[in-house]
């Protein structure tokens, strides 16, 4: 039986001499209690140096998945020949079984062997000191669990999530304390604060001033510029403010002190964020700047974490509040969380924001895990992509054609002018009615129309009036004298026109229904009567005329 011994060195193989011993698994570490009595067991048949650091790493990783490596199946393949392979891992001896068709075996016995080779390994080994074995487990160890963890000391991304922590604590407290000397030093000199908006230049200008009336004696212009300095001294002069004691004063010159010292701090741990952000994740930096990205990371828990995060978890990492909300009331979902303070959706439009926001997602999700799981440290591809989205963003604004010049797709379309299109969509509008002059009304023509108007009238009425005509010729006795039926037509005239009246009314009166129907009647019956007046006058006039024309 041969037993199969894994060590930082390399793998060694040992001899059973006495494999009855085997069975009294209780007695089997009596036997290694002494170097002596341990070669009376095993026998180092066999050993395979590993040739450096790499090879070793890599036999290591094989041996935790069970898998042997290639310098282990030559190895075998070389020295064992019909014999039974003990080994500590029964997947092992599984594999090696079934690729090298070589007998393996684990059991507790193998087991308790393998504890007693390992408590006198420098003595079985010739060559094996143990202050050599010590560093080379060590080194060996390290590298194992750098390679199993994907561990860098490059990238730490737990120094990124406490910086950023920090720095956004830094904001807060300062923002506290340069309101809070504002507001003290405001009793004192209340217009100062108009005058000098910045809160770290308030602070430098109130410990450099001290009470107001010093502001004529003293020179600002490393702090301010020459307007805001002789508008300060203006408003010092002329100031409202209280007067303050010395121990007040005092305590308002410590507290600037403490807010132009945090400002101080906070520009170097912005620094440190820099540079490790540059470092761990130089793509995602390129792409949304140190501060998002190192939120970004901050907020996904580790950068190994959020590199498996899909681009829309990505483009609304941060407002999970309002993205539950909108599910939960059926409302729109937001468009982008911690992803909106990027550059890129800055510039955008709002129209375009929510399309530049779902662009720049899905290239910072593809530069996370580059970042995670790349082997490059530089930032080509994140600045490829920047490229990339900046175009994306000016074919939205119009500021580019998307389209090549020469291109057949990229010539422009010409169309011709047509008023009846819409000017939104491709339909027809109906066109604008024309003037029709068919369509209107003609009134009856009179007999003093000339003859070129009878001309021009239509001939349906030209026609009518030459009956007319006829008719009166015929009527009209021979002996009379044409003036004479002239002066007759003139006086019928009148006549004729008070019966149309007549009848109009009386056709009005009709349509009016029920109770006026006695006064239609009394109506009808004094128009018969003044149209029977009215023809034997008109026959009297007629026979005088005729007897006048007679004598």
């Amino acid at each position: 039986m041969l037993l199969l011994f894994e060590t930082p060195a390399g793998f060694a193989l040992f001899k059973v001499l006495d494999e009855g011993k085997l069975s009294k698994v209780e007695d089997l570490g009596k036997e290694f209690a002494s170097p002596d009595s341990a070669r009376k067991v095993v026998k180092l048949k066999a050993f395979s140096k590993f040739e450096n650091t790499a090879e070793a790493l890599s036999a290591a990783t094989l041996l935790i998945d069970s898998k042997p490596s290639k310098g282990l199946r030559k190895f075998l393949r070389s020295h064992c020949d019909g014999d039974i392979l003990a080994v500590a891992d029964s997947k092992l001896g599984n594999t090696i079984k079934e690729k090298l068709q070589i007998e393996c075996v684990h059991n507790n016995s193998v087991m308790e062997l393998m504890r007693g080779v390992r408590s006198q390994l420098t003595e079985l080994i010739s060559g094996l000191a143990a202050q050599d074995m010590a560093p080379m487990s060590l080194g060996l160890s390290h590298s194992l669990s750098r390679y199993k963890l994907k561990f860098s000391p490059d990238k730490v991304d737990t120094m990124i999530i406490q910086a950023i922590s920090l720095l956004d604590d830094l904001d807060k407290e300062l923002n506290t304390y340069a309101m809070r000397v504002r507001e003290w030093y405001g009793w004192h000199f209340p217009e100062l604060a108009k005058i000098v908006q910045d809160n770290i230049l308030y602070a430098k200008s109130v410990k450099l001033m001290g009470y107001r009336s010093n502001a004529a004696k003293l020179d600002f212009s490393e702090i301010l510029l020459e307007e805001v300095e002789t508008e300060l001294k203006e408003a010092a002069v002329i100031s409202m403010g209280t007067e303050v004691s010395d121990l007040d004063l005092e305590n308002i010159k410590d507290l600037c002190n403490q807010v132009l010292s945090l400002s101080e701090y906070r520009a170097q741990l912005y620094d440190y964020l820099k540079s490790r952000m540059n470092t761990i994740a130089p793509n995602l930096t390129a792409l949304v700047g140190e501060l998002v990205g190192a939120r970004l990371i901050a907020h996904g828990g580790s950068l190994l974490n959020l590199a498996k995060q899909p681009g829309s978890t990505v483009q609304i990492l941060g407002a999970e509040k309002a993205l539950f909300r909108a599910l939960k009331t059926k409302h729109a979902t937001p468009k982008y969380g911690l992803i909106y303070h990027a550059s890129l959706i800055g510039q955008a439009a709002p129209k375009h924001k929510g399309k530049i926001s779902r662009s720049l997602a899905a290239k910072a999700a593809l530069a996370i895990r580059c970042d995670a799981l790349g082997d490059g440290e530089d930032n080509t591809m994140g600045l490829e992509n920047r490229v990339k989205l900046e175009a994306r963003l000016r074919s939205l604004e119009g500021k580019e054609l998307s389209r090549s010049a020469g291109s057949v797709k990229g010539k422009p379309k010409i169309e011709f002018y047509d008023k009846d299109k819409k000017k939104g969509s491709g339909g027809m509008i109906t066109p604008a009615k024309t003037y029709n002059p068919a369509a209107d009304s003609i009134l009856a023509l009179t007999e003093s129309l000339s003859k070129d108007d009878k001309e021009e009238a239509e001939p349906e009425v030209v026609e009518e009036e030459q009956k007319k005509k006829k008719k009166k010729k015929r009527t009209q006795p021979e002996d009379v004298l044409p003036g004479a039926v002239d002066d007759a037509e003139v006086e019928a005239e009148p006549a004729k026109k008070e019966k149309k009246k007549k009848r109009k009314h009386t056709e009005e009166a009709d349509k009016d229904g029920g109770d006026a129907s006695e006064k239609k009647k009394k109506k009808r019956k004094h128009a018969e009567t003044e149209d029977g007046g009215d023809d034997t006058s008109a026959k009297k006039k007629d026979k005088k005329k005729k007897k006048k024309s007679e004598d």
